[in-house]
């Protein structure tokens, strides 16, 4: 296929990283980047061996398709310029600043027949795509998000910067309606939550309990299926994945599977058996391009679409809402 004429709207540090492996990939063909920080922009652009351009409808104009990534809060603003200029648009995530105005930037997307890909760039990870063989319908997950301190990100609760990216897994993972959630955080060095918990309740009775922090002594992201005759264990980090199972269960076949151990006795003995899907390592964020490229070019579905970003985004609010309530009812119990 031909390459598509491509642009990155906002070159801060992921923007950055985004024209870097654009400018490397054939699908893809990096005409320029804008950010309103011009110097950054030319730095950028001279690296990558592209063109800074100083205004944004000049850039979309030479354009088929975009990254964009700027602030949360002018996702919606700057997604819904690129697509009255006829642009594909992949948009980092969380898809905007609230639910309303994901909602029209996916109606705008779909009236004009553009591609809308979000960018949670977990789906992307070679431990969870080792899954992809396995019948996965757990019935508990558990998450843990943390992560050293960074002042960059800040500017909005650790469920909007971290936990996200599990709530979008979650939603993939279980296919029913939310049923009811609960919430708590705390604010420990800025003003919104810095730590926070939730767990999900959904209407097939699946519980996913999740965990982020962003004042942790160490990294960590993993992630914990629990379903009939089974366990699997993701680590998005050091991207691997491990499933124990029952010799009842459905299994891959091509994956080798150790016999470690058995449980009961007699006819009612069980063998457990050992799987580490073998996890191919990639760039994520080169996948997720490469996918959007694709999605463009054969007209088809981007893997997380702009309607998995708004579900995402939604979960989100609800939880950010019970954590409020749940702070303004601890404040009206010390008098405060």
């Amino acid at each position: 296929m031909s390459a598509i004429p491509f642009g990155v709207i906002g070159v801060g540090h992921l923007g950055a990283i985004h024209a870097r492996i654009a400018s490397g990939l054939p699908e893809l063909k990096l005409i320029g980047v804008f950010d309103l920080d011009l110097s950054r922009s030319q730095k950028i652009a001279k690296a990558c061996n592209t063109k800074a351009f100083t205004s944004l409808s000049q850039l979309l104009r030479q354009v088929q398709a975009v990254s964009l990534v700027v602030p949360t809060e002018h996702h919606y603003q700057v997604g819904t310029k690129a697509l009255k200029h006829g642009a594909h648009l992949f948009v980092e995530k969380p898809i905007t600043s609230c639910s309303d105005q994901a909602t029209d930037l996916i109606h705008r997307a779909e009236q004009s027949g553009r591609v809308l890909q979000v960018g949670h760039i977990e789906r992307f990870n070679p431990a969870f795509q080792s899954l992809s063989g396995y019948s996965l319908s757990p019935l508990f997950i558990e998450s843990h998000r943390l992560s050293r301190f960074n002042p960059r990100g800040l500017d909005v609760s650790v469920v909007l910067d971290l936990m996200i990216h599990d709530i979008d897994i979650i939603h993939s993972l279980i296919p029913s309606p939310l049923d009811s959630i609960q919430a708590c955080g705390v604010g420990v060095v800025s003003t919104s939550e810095d730590i926070a918990n939730a767990r999900l309740e959904f209407a097939n009775g699946a519980v996913a309990n999740l965990t982020a922090s962003r004042i942790s002594a160490k990294d960590m992201r993993k992630m914990r299926l629990f379903q009939s005759k089974a366990y699997l264990a993701i680590d998005f980090l050091d991207q691997k994945s491990e499933i124990l199972h029952l010799d009842q269960a459905p299994i891959p076949q091509d994956i080798a599977a150790t016999c470690i151990g058995n449980i009961g006795v007699g006819e009612q003995s069980q063998s457990i058996y050992l799987q580490t899907p073998p996890a191919i390592p990639t760039n994520a964020l080169e996948q997720e391009l490469t996918s959007f490229a694709q999605s463009i070019v054969h007209n088809t579905q981007p893997v997380v679409t702009g309607r998995d970003g708004l579900r995402a985004l939604q979960t989100a609010e609800i939880i950010l809402k019970e954590m409020s309530r749940r702070q303004e009812l601890s404040a009206k119990k010390a008098g405060l």
